[in-house]
């Protein structure tokens, strides 16, 4: 029996299996899973119907399973078709989130044909497509070390 909070056996697994500097992709409903999802990545679906679950949600979990070391999102485009003057809401969520669970991660942004590239590539071990519709709500983490 687990007693942890993380049940998913997939999830469990992936993560197992993964170490030092492995890298976990938890996106949004917009993010293209298939498309840009890593060679050595185990894609988990867990987006059931829109809003359900959220990455807020997923990173929590996670947060009482692995130590992080670093946080990357996609900065959203200062212009062009989904423009933000400021930074989405949900950065700060994050930010409360890491900082509530004691890692000591400040978030980084990279542009977004950047980012898509980061979270496909062989590093990443997992990614979880959640049902977040928030925009910009991508988190590309980074598995520490057990200290």
């Amino acid at each position: 029996m687990i007693t942890g909070k993380l049940l998913h056996p997939e999830i469990l697994h992936a993560l197992a299996r993964a170490g030092h500097s492995s890298r976990v992709l938890i996106s949004d409903g917009n993010f293209p899973h298939v498309t840009r999802c890593g060679p050595n990545s185990k894609l988990v679906f867990m987006n059931f119907r829109p809003g359900l679950l959220t990455v807020t949600q997923v990173l929590e979990t996670l947060l009482d399973t692995i130590p992080i070391e670093d946080a990357v999102v996609m900065k959203p485009g200062r212009r062009g078709p989904y423009a933000m003057k400021n930074d989405p809401p949900i950065f700060k969520e994050f930010t409360a989130i890491l900082s509530a669970a004691g890692t000591g991660v400040k978030i980084r942004g990279l542009e977004r044909f950047k980012f898509y590239e980061q979270a496909a590539s062989p590093d990443v071990c997992l990614t979880i497509a959640t049902g977040e519709q928030r925009l910009y709500a991508n988190l590309l983490l980074t598995i520490g070390v057990v200290k």
